[in-house]
């Protein structure tokens, strides 16, 4: 089996640029007119798409990686931070207040450079107890191969399913340097398919121990809020993949 980054043309994209260029063109009238819709909308109304909007985000794509959060701490959460009222707020868990943190700095800071150190921020305000579950990992920094070199695995005990190989961590920096370079200073292109690129790039790469699909989404919704040159979100490309999850894998794969 090859993997993707064990091409020799890695990472060089290629990709039908006619048949993208349409998509992108339907694509773009639809984020036209959904906007548009909601600048007709009062600036209460508005407020409450965004917050629910952002409330299905996080929670869907945490529960693409299997957790479950609770919807009125990542309510409450969220409200308090964008400073809209809602009434009485719930208290916020760290692993809430955490992915909360790293959505809103994606959505609401996408003009901003992303860095090595933003990264690390993000990874640390995920796993604020420095574990996975029960396991103790290395948090805002990248992964080590210690334990063996990182795999992606299904299956029971002994009967387990490698669907991939991550890169080597020994050569993370180089290639972390040449993914941030390309996000922020790469070739022009439109910021829709930056977002699709920059997704499965990060996800291949693989740089943390955990966290690297919720990061990928983030970087992919800081591309997406560029497209459109606005914090206020109406759409969750989380909650759709939550509904496409199978499908979602499979195309990673």
């Amino acid at each position: 089996m090859t993997f993707i980054h064990e091409r020799e043309d890695w990472p060089n994209f290629r990709w039908d640029e006619p048949s993208i260029t349409d998509q992108l063109s339907v694509l773009r009238h639809r984020q036209g007119r959904l906007i548009g819709r909601m600048e007709a909308l009062g600036f209460a109304l508005r407020n409450e798409a965004v917050l629910r909007t952002l409330t299905s985000d996080v929670i869907k794509t945490s529960e693409i990686e299997g957790e479950n959060l609770n919807h009125d701490q990542v309510r409450s959460s969220l409200a308090r931070r964008l400073g809209i009222e809602i009434g009485a707020l719930t208290p916020a868990e760290r692993n809430v207040e955490g992915i909360v943190e790293m959505m809103l700095d994606a959505t609401q800071n996408f003009q901003k450079p992303l860095t090595e150190d933003r990264l690390f921020g993000w990874h640390a305000a995920l796993f604020p107890t420095g574990r996975s579950g029960i396991s103790k990992i290395i948090v805002g920094d990248w992964r080590d191969d210690k334990e063996g070199p990182m795999q992606v695995v299904s299956g029971a005990i002994g009967q387990e399913r490698v669907h991939f190989d991550a890169r080597n961590a020994k050569i993370l920096p180089k290639e972390m340097k040449a993914f941030l370079q390309w996000y922020n200073d790469g070739p022009s292109m439109d910021h829709v398919l930056k977002a699709a690129l920059a997704h499965l790039w990060f996800v291949t790469i693989h740089p943390f121990a955990d966290g690297n699909g919720r990061i990928a989404r983030a970087i992919a919704d800081m591309s997406l809020a560029r497209s459109e040159d606005t914090t206020q979100r109406f759409y969750s490309m989380s909650t759709q993949i939550r509904a496409e999850r199978c499908a979602y894998y499979t195309m990673l794969e």
